[in-house]
């Protein structure tokens, strides 16, 4: 079909999946606003603690060994969030309840997810942090894998870019909020791990508030509702295995991508302060700007790209333009090792961030290989995301244990995300 500046939308693409109707003007905001929603209290919430609290408390509880104990929890829990995420997916898939299959796992997660942050705030041993780190990554993914199967059960092929969008501009929102929300309590953590806590237990509770109900699955189903069975249950955790070509592409390439991303934008706090050389104080000024920068660009750029990704119909030429941006926002504090350096790095990163989550789970969606198993496939793609997070505190560690220098992480990372350009390029069924 030739293809121009748009293409004309077929008719089954835009009727929701769960209905085999048109979505809605009312359900579409519903999503829409539901999903920037969650992405902003679970990433502000995580952030909180991960990016900001966490590295500063464990400057004065592991003095000289604060970068190897984030390592370690985040780490440790990632393999947590791994697992979790691909059993959670395929639970979500074969769930029969009133409230729908994902509703249930959405509303338990966030709750598990306030009490571990919380436990993991009192701890004064790797060994317990990591622990209910741990837990708190069993309580997210609850929520997560659930949650991204919604983009395929319920959105339109023809709006997944433009609700994907509204997702990535919260992520992006919330992980600026959170940073800010952090700094204000730097020389004094209860009450920010305390609002960390507060703001889990109310993510799962919100988005579900906010979206139109889930349909019953039980009522769906009634008397023919199959006895339970363990052997079926097992095989629904196997990965893909026919037409996944573009499937493993995908999460070969966002591995990479968050591998990279991840090396630099996890230890800013210490990137500032052991890279650009800021004490304490200031190295919480600046990165509390840098987010601000972050989030201020990011909205101008996600909510945008996902509407123009729906109308052109393409997804991989803005994904790569993304991840470029975002390998040359990482050059700049490399090279011009300086303050301003970073806030052009904010800048720059935020621009890229911004268009890449706004159409990269759409991308995902759209290289599922079975739509009745899209919990399951979406929990092994997000694999990707715990897998780069779980990688990169190990090669950030090394690199600074070995160099006593944060300087080669910036080549680092640049040669992982292009790494993942070159594999997104080679996905065949999504232009």
């Amino acid at each position: 079909m030739e293809m121009s500046a748009a293409r004309e939308i077929a008719p089954d693409e835009a009727l929701a999946p769960d209905t085999g109707k048109p979505l809605p003007a009312s359900s579409f905001w519903r999503f829409a606003i539901g999903f920037i929603i969650f992405g902003i209290m679970w990433m502000m919430s995580g952030t909180i603690g991960s990016a900001v609290l966490f590295p500063q408390r464990f400057n004065a509880i592991f003095p000289g060994n604060a970068e190897a104990a984030l390592g370690t929890m985040n780490a440790i829990g990632s393999v947590f969030a791994l697992i979790a995420n691909v059993v959670f997916g395929a639970l979500s898939d074969s769930t029969h309840s009133r409230f729908g299959k994902r509703t249930p796992w959405i509303a338990c997660g966030g709750i598990i997810a306030g009490v571990a942050f919380w436990l993991t705030s009192i701890q004064t041993s790797v060994l317990g942090i990591a622990a209910f780190w741990g837990l708190l990554q069993i309580g997210l993914n609850m929520m997560l894998a659930p949650a991204f199967p919604v983009l395929s059960d319920r959105i339109p092929l023809n709006r997944r870019g433009t609700i994907s969008a509204f997702y990535g501009a919260g992520m992006i929102c919330g992980q600026s909020i959170g940073t800010i929300i952090g700094t204000q309590f730097i020389t004094n953590m209860i009450p920010g791990f305390l609002c960390g806590a507060i703001c889990w237990v109310l993510t799962g509770a919100l988005v579900l508030i906010i979206w139109p109900a889930e349909r019953s699955t039980a009522i769906e189903r009634g008397d023919d509702t199959p006895s339970f069975n363990l052997k079926e249950l097992l095989l629904s955790f196997a990965p893909p295995r026919h037409n996944c070509r573009d499937f493993y592409l995908a999460l070969s390439g966002r591995f990479l991508f968050v591998f990279g991303t991840f090396i630099i934008s996890g230890y800013q706090l210490y990137v500032l302060e052991r890279y650009i050389g800021l004490d304490d104080v200031a190295a919480s000024h600046v990165l509390a700007t840098m987010s601000i920068i972050i989030m201020v660009v990011s909205l101008a750029t996600s909510l945008t790209s996902g509407v123009i990704s729906d109308r052109l119909c393409r997804r991989k030429p803005i994904v790569v333009v993304a991840s470029i941006m975002i390998g040359a926002a990482i050059a700049l504090p490399w090279v011009f090792h300086s303050v301003a350096s970073m806030y052009g790095y904010a800048a720059l990163s935020g621009f890229g961030s911004g268009i890449y989550n706004s159409v990269d789970q759409a991308l995902n969606v759209d290289v599922l290989p079975s739509k009745e198993e899209a919990g399951r496939d979406l929990g092994i793609l997000n694999v990707a995301n715990t897998a780069g997070q779980a990688f990169a505190p190990a090669v950030t560690s090394s690199i600074v244990l070995a160099t006593s220098s944060y300087f080669l992480t910036f080549p680092c990372a640049i040669a992982l995300i292009l790494s993942g350009v070159a594999l997104i390029m080679l996905i065949k069924s999504v232009r």
